[in-house]
């Protein structure tokens, strides 16, 4: 599976879902991040179908090689929560609906949740769409960078809404979203389900390595940026946090020329931003030793930092994680509450409207992958358990009026 963000496969899944939510009597909005918003209104359906909508949400972008779970299961579990509802006749308190955010992965446009992200206020629409794409889509003829930015792709893939993305503009009562785990806690636990609680604190940045192009066996950027990278793992796993490194470029790109110029990504993740913020300051000291020859490498020109994305952690609402709980209550194998390793499109919708995930196990925790696997027990439980809680919390709006 391999449906980056704005592609024509992309535009493909858009509109199955579209079609798909349609036939289940659902009124569709999509605003200007492409976001679409499948909402089962009408008074047959809802006793308040005026209202913000309860929804379950997530994404139907993947990663360059997958996987065939990762957002996927959680969107396509709400669209059998819609039909299930639509097949027994059920009346709602409010109207509920399905989400399928646009670039959750960030994987084709470098900033990831971005879509839900502008709808929650965190990164303004011009941003967003000014991103560039870092991957191509030799196939579709679109390449990277050259001006194909998340607007342009939009535009052609035909998806650029007409209602402005914002969360006054298409507000939310509550959003659930059920997602694999994406790491091995729960099948060494063997538990079922995961009640989540929250969701680490991580930043991303771009380090820019400058040195200067010069024939093979001179100062070299690359070398000290491969230092670099070799220490940030080392650096974190000290501190009990997490680095990463998934994109590396070299220039001139020439076979007996060192880099001149080297850039590559980074991903710090901690349990707390304070955690992230500490293992980040040891690691520009150590990137600048490292620039100037005094831990392994090559005396390069500079050693540069850009911020991409910052996000603290997040803790989700207490109405909508006692909801999983209780939705969770009974399954076979039982559940447990667990923090996310791994950033998702709730981290947004927490910042405007009330919260919670699910989680179940994938095999041996691997995700971002072509060996990606939730078990069918697993998905159906834990789809189970997403109708149940998304029914709770609007159980529990009924309860409470003010509508």
């Amino acid at each position: 599976m391999s449906r980056l963000a704005l592609s024509t496969a992309d535009k493909q899944v858009r509109d199955w879902f579209a079609s798909t939510t349609a036939s289940l009597g659902c009124t569709l909005t999509t605003d200007s991040m492409g976001n679409q918003f499948a909402v089962r209104r009408g008074d047959n359906r809802s006793k308040h179908p005026s209202a913000a909508p309860t929804v379950a949400g997530s994404h139907l972008d993947t990663q360059p090689t997958g996987g065939r779970y990762d957002g996927i299961l959680g969107v396509c579990a709400g669209i059998e929560m819609l039909r299930c509802l639509e097949d027994e006749e059920v009346q709602t308190e409010g109207p509920i609906g399905v989400v399928n955010w646009t670039n959750e992965e960030g994987a084709r446009f470098p900033v990831s949740m971005v879509a839900s992200a502008v709808w929650a206020g965190s990164v303004p629409l011009a941003t967003a769409h000014g991103l560039e794409a870092v991957l191509p889509l030799p196939e579709e003829g679109v390449d990277a960078g050259r001006g194909t930015t998340m607007l342009s792709e939009l535009r052609r893939i035909e998806y650029l809404g007409d209602v402005e993305c914002g969360w006054e503009h298409v507000p939310l009562a509550a959003h659930f979203e059920l997602h694999i785990e994406q790491g091995p806690t729960l099948q060494e636990s063997g538990k079922r389900i995961g009640v989540v609680k929250g969701v680490q604190a991580y930043r991303w940045f771009t380090i820019c390595v400058r040195g200067r192009d010069a024939h093979t066996g001179t100062s070299d950027a690359l070398l000290s940026a491969a230092h670099m990278i070799t220490r940030a793992r080392q650096v974190a796993q000290a501190h009990g946090t997490l680095a990463s490194v998934g994109i590396i470029n070299a220039k001139p790109g020439s076979t007996n020329t060192v880099p001149g110029l080297v850039t590559f990504s980074l991903d710090i993740r901690a349990s707390t931003h304070e955690k992230v913020l500490e293992t980040e300051g040891v690691l520009r000291k150590e990137f600048e030793a490292i620039a100037r020859g005094e831990a392994g490498g090559d005396v390069v020109a500079a050693v540069e930092w850009r911020m991409d994305s910052d996000t603290p952690e997040t803790r989700f609402h207490d109405d909508c994680v006692g909801c999983v709980e209780r939705a969770a209550q009974g399954v076979e194998a039982g559940w447990q509450h667990i923090t996310s390793g791994a950033g998702h499109d709730s981290v947004y919708t927490n910042k405007r409207c009330p919260t919670g995930m699910v989680f179940v196990p994938c095999k041996d925790g691997v995700s971002h992958n072509p060996e990606e696997y939730c078990s069918p027990g697993d998905g159906a439980a834990g789809a189970e358990v997403l109708a149940n809680a998304v029914m709770g919390f609007d159980r529990l709006r009924g309860e409470r009026g003010g509508w």
